[in-house]
C-alpha cells in the first residue's frame, strides 16, 4: 500500500531522449518536513526528473506518488508548490497581479500584506510589486517567483534552481525563509548548482550523475568518503574529476 504521508516516492524512474538515457533506475523517498538538495552537472537529468514528477515530462518507466497519489494525477499535484529553473511571468503584469493569478490557480485569495512580508523577508523592496515585471531585473523576477511559490503555502515544494540570479545576500534570506518552511512542517525538493548552499541547509542530498543516482544521503556522512571537507570537491571526486585540478577555481 502507498504511504499517503510520504510526500514523494520515486521508483526506478528511467527516461530517454532517442538513444540518450538521461535517467536510469532512479530512486528515493522524501521524509515529511526535510529540506533535500539534487546535485548533479549541467544536462544531468535535475530538470528531467523535475518534470517528471510534475507531469510536464513522460518517464519511458517507473513511476513516482505524491502524498500516495501518483504524480501524473491533479490530485497529486494540487499539494504541490512549484518554480521552475527559468521563470519568466508575463512582462505586462504588474508584480500583485501575477501573485493574484498564481494563488487563484489554487483557490486562494490574493493577500497583499502577506506579499509585502514575504518580499521582505526575501530582501526586495516590497514596492516593486506594484510594478510591472518588465521592469525587473533577473533578481527581482526571481524573487517574485519565489514569493509565488511560498504563498500558495503547500505542503510540499519543489524549486529547480531557486538560487539563480541572487546575489549573496538574497540567497543568505531565501535559505531562512526555507528553513522557517521546513519548521512549519514543509517539505522541501530543490536543485541548486551552488552547493555550499545545499551543503548548509539540507537535510539529505542525491547526486545524479551518468543518468544513475550515485549518492543519496547527507552531505556530512558523504564529504569524509572522499576525505574533504567541502562539498563542491567531494562532488568532483565522485564523479571521478581530480579536485586538485580545479583548486584555483570556486565550483558553484
Amino acid at each position: 500500500m502507498t504511504d499517503m504521508t510520504t510526500p514523494l516516492s520515486v521508483e526506478q524512474i528511467s527516461k530517454s531522449y532517442g538513444s540518450q538515457q538521461v535517467l536510469k533506475d532512479i530512486s528515493f523517498s522524501l521524509k515529511p518536513g526535510e529540506i533535500f538538495g539534487l546535485i548533479g552537472l549541467n544536462g544531468a537529468g535535475k530538470t528531467t526528473l523535475i518534470k517528471i514528477l510534475l507531469d510536464l515530462a513522460e518517464a519511458k518507466s517507473g513511476r513516482a506518488h505524491i502524498f500516495g497519489e501518483p504524480c501524473n494525477t491533479v490530485k497529486a499535484r494540487e499539494r504541490i508548490s512549484y518554480l521552475p529553473e527559468k521563470f519568466s511571468p508575463s512582462r505586462y503584469l504588474k508584480g500583485n497581479e501575477y501573485l493574484s493569478l498564481a494563488l487563484s490557480y489554487y483557490g486562494k485569495k490574493f493577500d497583499k500584506e502577506a506579499a509585502r512580508d514575504l518580499a521582505r523577508d526575501l530582501d526586495l523592496n516590497p514596492d516593486v510589486l506594484t510594478r510591472k515585471v518588465g521592469g525587473y531585473s533577473k533578481g527581482m523576477g526571481q524573487k517574485l517567483g519565489l514569493i509565488g511559490a511560498f504563498l500558495v503555502d503547500q505542503p510540499f515544494m519543489i524549486l529547480d534552481e531557486p538560487m539563480s540570479g541572487l546575489d549573496p545576500r538574497a540567497r543568505i534570506a531565501l535559505k531562512e525563509v526555507m528553513l522557517r518552511a521546513r519548521s512549519q512542517g514543509k517539505t522541501l525538493f530543490f536543485s541548486s548548482h551552488i552547493l555550499s548552499d545545499i551543503d548548509e541547509i539540507c537535510d539529505r542530498i542525491g547526486i545524479i550523475h551518468d543518468s544513475k543516482l550515485v549518492y543519496l544521503g547527507t552531505a556530512k556522512e558523504f564529504k569524509p568518503t572522499f576525505s574533504e571537507s567541502s562539498l563542491e570537491r567531494a562532488f568532483l571526486k565522485a564523479i571521478g574529476e581530480d579536485a586538485s585540478r580545479l583548486a584555483p577555481r570556486e565550483v558553484a
